[in-house]
């Protein structure tokens, strides 16, 4: 029974995105930084979405002498969900293609963060786009948690 309930927390643990200061949600991974990169690149990719970029900080940190614990960010899009939000409100076209960042912290823990969808709407004030705004964040939700977990 004890087993069975620590499974369950921590199944919970990893299932749920905890939210982070300024908009930013942060999920755990069970994998390394590169193996949950490549996953959610396969993931976006399977999804229809286009992937525009790939950068790996830590390699370019690494060119000028600087070392950083691994990270990777993704840049990613698909225009039939982002052209709706940008004519809701233009100035949300600063914040996409959505981003996600793949990191590793000082625990050697490995993170996703990426943006609120809730924060974008507040903070580019957009109106009548709720159908829109929960289909990313459902959308993003899925994808975060099938590349972050087994």
């Amino acid at each position: 029974m004890k087993k069975l309930i620590l499974t369950v927390l921590l199944t919970l643990a990893f299932a749920i995105p905890a939210e982070a200061a300024d908009g930013v949600i942060n999920a755990q991974s069970s994998f390394k930084v590169k193996a949950t990169a490549d996953r959610m690149e396969s993931i976006l990719r399977e999804k229809g979405m286009t992937v525009f970029n790939r950068i790996n900080h830590s390699e370019g940190a690494g060119k000028v002498g600087i070392k950083l614990r691994d990270t990777e960010l993704i840049i990613f899009g698909n225009p039939k969900v982002g052209s709706p939000l940008i004519k809701c409100q233009q100035s949300v076209a600063l914040d996409l293609p959505q981003k996600a960042l793949i990191w590793e912290d000082e625990k050697d823990q490995v993170w996703i963060s990426y943006n609120d969808p809730k924060y974008l709407e507040k903070r580019h004030n957009i109106v009548g786009c709720e159908n829109v705004i929960a289909k990313v964040e459902k959308a993003l939700a899925g994808i975060v948690k099938s590349a972050s977990m087994e």
